[in-house]
């Protein structure tokens, strides 16, 4: 599977109950497939543009997964759309560089399934 995001890109994504936003912090890439490192957020919004609106503001939004490692299939089974792009921060590695230095698992379950979304 081809995904076309980058390290830095903020996607949105949407629930029945409105739009989420994660962020692709990291990708390993081995010959086709990939490793997705991603933070998801914690706030909801009422609409796409409301999500930019929350990017771009002064306050920071609350992190609700600061590290998920997914396979291709796992970040194509969350459909989302590309915002923007910004550059990774240190802060935002920290729990990339904890799994990597645990051997971390990576999962094929989507993004919602992990945190229990639907």
């Amino acid at each position: 599977m081809s995904l076309n995001f980058s390290p830095g890109d903020d996607l949105v994504f949407q629930l029945e109950s409105g739009f989420g936003l994660f962020r692709i912090i990291a990708v390993e890439r081995d010959g086709n497939d990939a490793v997705w490192h991603v933070m998801v957020y914690d706030e909801f919004f009422p609409d796409v543009e409301a999500a930019e609106a929350a990017l771009s503001g002064a306050a920071p939004l609350s992190v609700r997964a600061a590290h998920l490692a997914l396979t291709d299939n796992a970040l194509g089974k969350t459909p989302a759309a590309r915002l923007g792009n910004r550059p990774v921060t240190e802060t935002e590695l920290i729990g990339y560089r904890e799994w990597t230095a645990r051997g971390g698992q990576v999962s094929d379950r989507s993004i919602l399934l992990q945190l229990g979304l639907r």
